[in-house]
């Protein structure tokens, strides 16, 4: 079991609940609008906000970004360590470093210490597109090994000034290096570990490739808090966070449908049946599973792990409870049937 830090007043590692991330794509000066997207983002689960800081503006509104928020914030830090030092004045959460880019050992002994006044973590980013020459030189490119021995010699560097209030991300845009890498992190330390795979593209490929690498570790009972990176509205990290969560068994939270494909016997719209369900169910929060069947002839059967299910025929379906036959019904009322009966529930 890893260490367990606290971000705000939120527990990340140490057996706690996997948490979900996202980060803000709005000018971080531009209050209003920060506020207003992560507003949106409790709302759809997100559970840590991280905001990019490149600039003087970016730190000085922090404070009031964090004042009108009610999950924890983390600043996003590149280069200059003063910034870290105003958005840790400011009231942020966590910092997020890489303490080899930010300049002298002074400057990375004046980060730690802030952040221990104020009981703060930071978190350790490894990226594949920014690793050290040497690194690179010793290991051939960016390899598992040497992402891991990066996140060393940073967690080094914060430790020699009385440091340990750490959690690690080892991200690369290679799937497979990625999970490599936090396998072995998390074979020779205890940190809590923040998984991502970066730069994985629009939502088709950046979800697959997510849910391959994030869910793969998380399977193996590798991670502590995600992020799903995506060249999209941070809402579709957040959705895609929970999906993998629940299909890789982590988080028991709301519901999740489940669907067959079409063949021969299918008689229904059933892709249309099933993506109607599906976007109604953003608004349930059971932990229940509904099916979307195209066969009334096995599609009970074949559900019957489901808590609520409709299987589509010949311009009639079936409304079904737990395998068992519950009623029949035109076709063209078996969604608002099926949702009359998940209120039920």
């Amino acid at each position: 079991m890893t260490k367990q830090i606290m971000v705000g007043k939120v527990p990340v590692g140490g057996g706690a609940p996997v948490t979900i991330q996202s980060m803000c794509n709005t000018r971080t000066d531009d209050v209003k609008a920060t506020v207003e997207q992560i507003l949106r983002l409790e709302a759809a689960g997100c559970e840590i906000i991280r905001v990019a800081v490149p600039d003087m503006a970016a730190a000085r509104a922090v404070g009031a970004i964090r004042e009108q928020i009610h999950i924890p914030l983390v600043v996003d830090i590149h280069f200059d360590y003063k910034l870290a030092l105003e958005c840790v004045a400011a009231g942020c959460d966590a910092v997020r470093i890489n303490p080899g880019n930010i300049g002298g050992e002074d400057r990375v002994k004046a980060v730690a210490n802030a952040c221990k006044v104020k009981g703060l973590p930071i978190r350790i980013g490894v990226n594949g597109g920014s690793l050290e020459k040497p690194l690179l030189a010793k290991y051939g490119g960016v390899t598992a090994e040497a992402l891991v021995e990066s996140a060393f010699g940073h967690i080094e560097l914060l430790n020699r000034y009385d440091f340990d209030d750490i959690c690690v991300s080892l991200k690369s845009s290679s799937v497979p290096i990625t999970m490599a890498a936090y396998r072995l992190m998390s074979e020779r330390s205890s940190y809590p570990l923040h998984l991502g795979v970066t730069e994985t593209g629009t939502p088709r490929m950046g979800v697959l490739k997510s849910a391959v690498g994030i869910g793969g570790l998380l399977a193996m009972g590798i991670g502590d808090t995600i992020r799903v990176s995506l060249s999209a509205d941070p809402i579709e990290e957040v959705y895609a966070a929970r999906d993998i969560l629940k299909v890789s068994g982590v988080r028991r939270e709301g519901p999740e449908l489940i669907s067959c494909p079409t063949c021969g016997r299918t008689r229904i719209d059933l892709i249309g049946l099933a993506q109607q369900v599906e976007e109604r169910l953003q608004s349930v929060t059971k932990p229940i599973t509904v099916a979307v069947m195209g066969c009334v002839v096995n599609g009970p059967g074949e559900a019957s792990a489901a808590d609520v299910g409709i299987a589509g025929g010949d311009g009639v379906g079936l409304l079904f409870r737990r395998g068992e036959i519950v009623k029949k019904v035109p076709q063209e009322q078996l969604v608002d049937e099926l949702f009359q009966m998940i209120d039920e529930l």
